[in-house]
């Protein structure tokens, strides 16, 4: 890629002279009929000294000798309006424009060019229009400009009006359509004048034949070039390597005799993206020379290989790093889950732009280091805005997900808008999902509706969303919408689809979209699909269409599957079909705590209680551990954490004092207390203890004691939660007149006035 923007580059370069080229390019007329002042030894030192301190940037020592001149040419004028244009003041460099009391051609297209860099073209087509003449680099400059901004049509109305054209005109005009995809027309322009192009002009054709993945009509364009450059070479070898053609690649490298640094990288380049790392790493070893993109393509592919060691000797071994280099080996030991060396590297940079910073929050988030991920998000937003890119927007987005802080997330989106990245549909698309993970379902469907653009993934977020939050219904009728647009579903889409059905009992809803997988849209019904469907038959209490349905399938069930049909016989209380499962469970996944809970769950509401305690052997003797337990909420953009008995919160007493008196008010209310699934033989009062304390309560009860009364309570539980605390905060929700929303490891429960959305079918 880098080698075809660099053809393309030279097209531009070509096309678009620089201020200080086009009074080079002048000069030498405006000296046949100069003023004597143009002659004086004097004034052209002047002249000189003013466009060097241009071109270092130093328009204000430029000026100062500008005004201090004691006589000034029209070379002076121009020099120091090119000064002003070449960085971006054009209000300057028109004012002095308009006082010149002498203008020349020069001048005019000097100024002519400051409104195309600039972006001003309507200016410049105005004053185009009062230039008194006009020469074919007046024309060219506006033709480029047009190309350049896109407007192809006034290009062409443009170039077709030139009085007179030379190849930078012509290849303005080929660029121009090539770029703005307007590719046959470039084509039938190149053939209507086969003759009269220059190699660029080859170039640039062929480089958009690779774009395009035409090599084959590349490599003819290729072929029949009488003259070829090293840009030519470069881009057929990078066009075969980037479409993994690498032994085509290789013999045009072979054949090569004008070999860049360019032409080495491309092919370490393509070995890299086709995962050939020892091939790269030779060819590495016999560049003549290196530049830093040779270094960062093969630091990249060590990286992407999980060759973390041979991607650090190299990255020691670097004589010169920017900031691609450093972005790199933090990315790499992120991912290989080190982030303490990732924050060292990330500390030691010389140089951080947002890509850094998005790529060390995204190693926090990826590591389960979600608050430190939302800390570094704030500290890159205060040192400053322009930092903030749409990688660093999605991966805070995406960290507010995790741990649902949704105050955090709304101000992440404030931000969001003010850096004008709310209309693209990759970052809409990560805000869309911190509000269905946070439990803001009405904002994630604002969200959706006010999105400029929808992709699939954005559809399917939303038809997702809905069916975590037990919105059954709305998520079919998203769905729907979704079909109407002629938009075609892919597996993801299914999978929410079904799970929108199984979560809200619409059994024959599912049924049927099951059965139109392969024959509406030609989708394979895979894994994820099946166990829909079984967690679908077996809640509606139809155990055995869904194990007639697992020995329909055609490949092997897994352990995904079975622990549906073990967590609907444990609902339904199917001892002999829930032992079976946990035992191929126990098969396939000897580490999953939450089978050997859901089978003790079900012997525990059985009163087994030997079976409960040999399983709790087996657990032992099996070195598995029970997953403990943890819900949390958010105020105050932090995240308060709490285990079952917790003693460590900073309001642990008052928190435990006003769950007595809740309790108290409950069991007035008729509340009592479901103890079955309590996983010990011991009293009915000591197990009601046991259930009393669980986080959720602990995190329902800080909610109601500090989130403002007319805010809903919203909690995160990494587990299931269990009956008693269901039944519990449905009440709670009624007594006091809050509403909490909370988000188990399965799903959305949203309690308000004494019930629950999902309808107690969960």
């Amino acid at each position: 890629m880098r080698v075809l923007k660099r053809c393309i580059l030279s097209v531009r370069t070509t096309s678009f002279c620089s201020y200080h080229q086009l009074l080079t390019i002048n000069n030498k007329n405006l000296a046949s009929r100069s003023t004597i002042s143009d002659s004086d030894p004097k004034i052209v030192r002047w002249n000189i000294a003013i466009s060097e301190r241009a071109r270092a940037g130093s328009i204000a020592a430029a000026r100062e000798l500008f005004d201090t001149m004691p006589h000034r040419s029209i070379v002076s004028w121009n020099a120091i309006i090119s000064a002003y244009a070449s960085n971006s003041d054009i209000d300057s460099a028109r004012c002095l424009f308009d006082q010149m009391p002498c203008r020349d051609l020069v001048s005019w297209n000097v100024m002519l060019a400051a409104y195309v860099k600039n972006d001003d073209l309507r200016a410049a087509r105005r004053l185009f229009t009062a230039m008194p003449e006009r020469d074919v680099v007046s024309w060219n400059t506006l033709l480029s400009g047009y190309t350049q901004a896109g407007y192809i049509d006034d290009a062409k109305d443009l170039f077709d009006r030139m009085p007179k054209r030379n190849s930078i005109s012509w290849n303005a005009i080929l660029v121009g359509y090539i770029q703005n995809g307007c590719f046959e027309s470039a084509c039938k322009l190149f053939a209507s004048n086969p003759n009269d192009w220059d190699t660029v002009s080859w170039n640039a054709l062929m480089a958009g034949y690779v774009r395009r993945k035409r090599l084959i009509e590349a490599r003819h364009l290729f072929d029949k070039m009488s003259q070829r450059d090293v840009v030519s070479w470069n881009t057929m070898i990078t066009g075969y390597a980037q479409n993994a053609q690498m032994q085509e690649a290789h013999e045009l490298f072979r054949l090569c005799l004008v070999r860049d640094v360019f032409t080495w990288t491309a092919m370490v380049s393509g070995y890299v993206q086709n995962g050939m790392l020892d091939e790269a790493r030779d060819v590495f070893n016999q560049m003549p020379e290196r530049n830093t993109v040779s270094w960062n393509a093969m630091i990249a592919g060590y990286v992407q290989g999980r060759r973390l060691a041979q991607a650090c000797e190299l990255f020691e071994a670097m004589p010169c790093r920017n900031a691609c280099s450093w972005n790199t080996m933090v990315t790499g030991h992120g991912q290989s889950g080190d982030v303490d060396t990732a924050r060292r590297l990330f500390d030691k940079m010389p140089k951080r732009d947002a890509i850094s910073w998005a790529a060390m929050i995204a190693a926090y988030a990826q590591n389960g280091h979600s608050e430190e991920a939302l800390n570094l998000f704030i500290e890159m937003r205060r040192i400053g805005q322009c930092l903030m890119n749409r990688s660093t927007f999605t991966c805070a987005l995406s960290t507010c997900a995790d741990i649902a802080a949704l105050e955090c997330g709304k101000q992440v989106h404030a931000h969001l808008v003010k850096s004008g990245y709310a209309t693209c549909t990759f970052v809409g698309n990560a805000l869309l999902a911190m509000y269905c993970k946070c439990g803001s379902i009405a904002e994630a469907y604002v969200a959706f509706k006010t999105m400029p653009e929808k992709d699939l993934v954005t559809w399917n977020t939303m038809i997702a969303g809905y069916a975590r939050h037990g919105f059954g219904i709305r998520a079919l009728q998203v769905f729907e919408a979704m079909r109407e647009k002629h938009i075609g579903p892919d597996n993801i889409t299914m999978v929410a689809v079904l799970s929108a059905c199984s979560h809200t009992g619409l059994v024959s809803k599912g049924m049927e979209y099951f059965e139109s997988m392969r024959r509406d849209y030609g989708i394979e019904p895979a894994g994820q699909h099946y166990t829909c469907m079984i967690d679908l038959l077996g809640r509606a209490g139809r155990l055995e269409e869904a194990w007639c349905l697992m020995q329909s399938i055609s490949f092997e069930p897994d352990g995904t599957m079975w622990g549906a049909l073990l967590g609907a016989s444990r609902i339904h209380g199917n001892t002999k079909l829930a032992e079976m499962a946990a035992e191929k469970v126990f098969e396939m996944e000897p580490d999953n705590s939450g089978m050997y809970v859901l089978l003790s769950n079900l012997y525990a509401e059985a009163g087994r209680w030997a079976d409960v305690d040999r399983l709790r052997v087996m657990m032992r003797e099996k070195g598995v551990k029970k997953v403990p337990g943890f819900s949390w909420i958010e105020y105050k953009n932090k995240v308060h954490a709490f285990s079952v008995g917790d003693s460590d919160h900073p309001q642990k007493e008052k928190i435990y004092a006003f769950l007595e008196e809740l309790d108290l008010r409950m069991k007035q209310a008729g509340h009592v207390s479901e103890t079955k699934m309590v996983l010990h033989d011991v009293e009915e009062e000591e197990k009601e203890h046991m259930v009393k304390h669980h986080s959720e309560k602990l995190a329902v009860a800080f909610g109601i004691l500090n989130v403002p009364e007319g805010r809903p309570i919203r909690v995160i539980k990494n587990l299931r939660v269990c009956v008693d605390c269901h039944n519990a905060i449905k009440l709670v929700s009624e007594i006091m007149g809050r509403a909490v929303i909370l988000r188990d490891s399965n799903r959305f429960h949203h309690f308000e006035g004494g019930l629950c959305s999902c309808g107690d079918y969960w």
